[in-house]
């Protein structure tokens, strides 16, 4: 089936609008704006401001179909369809996502095209995609959920594990076809339900990978406790095929753009339906926090140093990093933490030095915190503290 070219809009340049961007912008013209004037220009110079190899290769591949600007203008306008990407963080006050950002371009877009089609990437809450349409009493809005990782975005969209929209009309399919279009893998699984479907859907499938997250760490917990081995256990639990031996490396907890705040979100809309289990993944993040500073402080030491608050290698996110939630519990204990982190570029970080001579960190630190391994500290790895076991994500 030929596909013609169509004007997409991508609003919001972080791993999933960029990714997005880069995938569409293979076969079709391709506008990219944000905020973030700087992130614009990196763009236009062909250069990037995350950590993506396929994102480095694509952008010079789709040069001539991409564009970026920081002012929408009259984009909208002629635009076929337009992708909101902007980040949604989880309000502590409401319990819900805040969504102020997704809902001020869609009555943008309404205001300049109201034919068009808006496809909203951003996560939100279930239940949301269905409000708009009610409110701006338009069907034009459908919600399709991203399944991508940090550092791998692009790759997670040229190889998905499926595709879903949120609706079956043939703007929907059309954009699923798009998305297709773009990926190099064949055969991909092509999902349309409805919106709310759609949204549960990507809720649903991040608090099962917290969950495993969650479960693997409270067995690393117990074998800590215990003097057991817990890479023994875990392989022999790993091999029954329905387990499977993948996402079972323990760590300091989850954290990252995604699980933390779906998590919570999704907790959020079960206040009508009984539960125990989801309040227990949220739960058992905190508690892995807690288990994780008491080894620590257990130490005696005096002064702890952090190598990198990202979470796991390839990313460049420190957002909701549970090392951050470890430092808070360490510090007050009297602990002194010193910080080595190059996307830092402050001399301080929330009252905790910053060095990023990598050698005087080393020479500095009693201990040294890591969620994943490094070869960075393979020198002095009798100082290190990590729950790494099998060196992976």
């Amino acid at each position: 089936m030929t596909i013609k070219q169509h004007k997409i809009v991508v609003v919001g340049m972080g791993y999933v609008g960029l990714s997005n961007a880069l995938l569409l912008a293979q076969h079709n013209k391709v506008i990219a704006t944000d905020i973030d004037k700087e992130k614009i220009k990196l763009i236009n110079k062909q250069q990037l401001y995350i950590d993506d190899e396929e994102a480095k290769q694509y952008l010079k591949k789709v040069q001539g179909n991409l564009s970026a600007i920081s002012e929408v203008g009259d984009s909208y306008k002629s635009a076929d369809f337009v992708i909101i990407s902007t980040p949604t963080d989880y309000d502590e006050t409401t319990n819900y996502f805040n969504t102020s950002s997704v809902e001020k371009i869609i009555q943008n877009v309404l205001a300049d095209n109201p034919k068009t089609t808006i496809i909203i990437k951003s996560t939100i809450p279930v239940g949301f995609t269905n409000n708009m349409r009610e409110k701006y009493q338009t069907q034009n809005i459908i919600f399709s959920p991203e399944f991508l990782r940090e550092g791998k975005a692009l790759y997670d969209n040229l190889y998905p594990s499926r595709i879903v929209v949120g609706d079956k009309t043939s703007e929907a399919k059309k954009f699923a076809a798009l998305l297709a279009q773009g990926a190099i893998k064949n055969d991909i699984p092509i999902l349309l339900i409805n919106s709310t479907e759609a949204e549960a859907s990507k809720l649903f499938a991040n608090t099962y990978l917290a969950m495993r997250v969650a479960y693997f760490n409270e067995l690393d917990s117990y074998a800590m406790t215990h003097q057991l081995s817990s890479d023994h256990i875990i392989e022999a639990v790993g091999l029954d095929p329905r387990i499977g031996n993948h996402y079972n490396n323990p760590s300091f907890g989850y954290g990252g753009y995604c699980l933390p705040k779906d998590t919570r979100q999704l907790l959020a809309n079960y206040k009508d339906v009984p539960q125990k289990l989801m309040e227990a993944i949220v739960n058992a993040n905190t508690v892995r926090k807690d288990f994780i500073s008491e080894q620590i402080i257990k130490r005696k030491v005096v002064v702890v140093g952090v190598y990198r608050l990202t979470m796991k290698s390839a990313s460049d996110n420190i957002r909701q990093s549970s090392m951050q939630g470890i430092m808070k519990r360490i510090k007050a204990k009297g602990i002194k933490v010193i910080i080595y982190e190059p996307l830092i570029k402050d001399k301080n970080f929330f009252n905790s030095e910053v060095i990023n001579d990598l050698n005087s960190f080393k020479k500095k630190s009693e201990l040294i915190l890591t969620n994943r391994m490094h070869d960075d500290l393979r020198d002095v790895d009798k100082k290190v503290f990590t729950r790494d076991l099998f060196g992976n994500n």
